[in-house]
């Protein structure tokens, strides 16, 4: 039951970071996006922390509360 809390928890997480990166990157243009590599590297692994933090946050609420 623990792994069903932290797959839920990683995508509500990788949900959350699509939607963090759409308000950050509002102004971007998608060429730019596609073409400058650090743009990627940084917020592509922004998304993948913020949905690993929320999965791990699952999984401590489950042994936290249940």
């Amino acid at each position: 039951m623990i792994y069903v809390y932290g797959i839920i928890g990683f995508t509500l997480g990788f949900s959350v970071g699509q939607v963090l990166l759409f308000h950050i990157l509002r102004g971007v243009s998608k060429e730019e996006m596609l073409n400058n590599k650090s743009i990627q590297l940084k917020y592509g692994l922004l998304n993948w922390l913020i949905a690993l933090l929320c999965g791990y946050g699952g999984i401590v609420l489950y042994q936290s509360y249940l």
